[in-house]
């Protein structure tokens, strides 16, 4: 539960406490606003207000934001395509357009539902009931290797590698455009958007440092397709970084053109390649996976 105070000054006056709320307070709509008052949520003055009260300068205004509840994610019997599996440890090739965990809309047909219908209760327990062994994600309609820790020792250990950046993953991409260099590294902060909290920006204001090094596989008409190592894993990062120099991954409706490649079903973003330390054996782990159909299909198109 979240409690903010606010006080109404002269700019606030004759303003309907509706509207001011949604302005004064982050992240929240009006109708959410309006939401919260019918639940009794908003005082003014120690009163419930109602939604079109018109605020007085020295109003004193608490709105309280309940804590979300989240149901339990449920196991689902949905096919996984499994790299790799061992007593403490699990790599996943994620399918494009799945999720990796419940999250609001998306509380069924995840990643975990499906992990959990697997590995029933032997999946770590670091990141609470709704993301269960998932150490580190990728986006939706990004496909790919994903590691999945099945007790919380590995957990640790993986989730440590990944910060000391001895956790090596790999990605290709097809993205707009031909860059100059073959070889190259961008190497920019990252944060959330300053308007759209839904995106991620390159800047420097409440960012974190960022290392995407890339190489050219191929050079087509108007097109590259690139091998990404992450240096780093900010979310968003390898889209947001190739847009930020002018080469957008291909079919991304968030960082691409507006017109988007609608036959990708989302960005030309495949995590192949991944090598780590098993947390257990101290044995180094190298797995890879083939291009799916989606990218090698829309490379072929692109030889044409």
């Amino acid at each position: 539960m979240t409690e903010k105070i606010f006080a109404a000054g002269e700019q606030a006056a004759g303003k309907r406490i509706d509207a001011y709320l949604s302005s004064a307070a982050a992240d929240i709509t009006r109708s959410a606003v309006q939401r919260l008052i019918d639940g009794g949520n908003v005082l003014v003055n120690g009163k419930i207000p109602s939604k079109n009260y018109k605020l007085r300068i020295g109003d004193r205004i608490v709105l309280t934001i309940p804590d979300p509840i989240l149901p339990e994610a449920v196991p689902e019997n949905i096919p996984l395509n499994i790299v790799y599996e061992d007593d403490d440890l699990l790599v996943v090739n994620k399918p494009k357009n799945m999720v990796v965990h419940p999250a609001a809309g998306n509380f069924s047909g995840t990643l975990v539902n499906a992990l959990l219908y697997h590995c029933g209760s032997s999946l770590s327990g670091i990141n609470g009931v709704l993301r269960p062994g998932i150490v580190h994600r990728i986006d939706k309609d990004t496909s790919g290797l994903l590691i999945v820790a099945k007790n919380d020792f590995s957990h640790h250990l993986l989730a440590e590698q990944i910060k000391e950046h001895s956790f090596t993953r790999k990605y290709q991409a097809v993205v707009y455009g031909n860059l100059k260099n073959d070889e190259g590294t961008v190497d920019l902060p990252i944060g959330r958007h300053p308007t759209d909290r839904k995106k991620m920006t390159v800047t420097d204001k409440n960012s974190r440092n960022a290392i995407t090094h890339y190489k050219v596989l191929g050079r087509y008409s108007g097109f590259t397709h690139l091998e990404l190592t992450l240096e780093t894993g900010r979310t968003h990062q390898i889209r947001v970084h190739m847009a930020h120099i002018g080469h957008p991954v291909a079919g991304d409706p968030v960082y691409g053109p507006k017109k988007v490649i609608a036959s990708l079903g989302g960005q030309c973003l495949h995590a192949y390649y991944i090598s780590f330390v098993h947390p257990r054996t101290g044995e180094v782990l190298t797995l890879s996976s083939e291009l799916p159909a989606y990218f090698t299909d829309f490379l072929n198109s692109l030889k044409i």
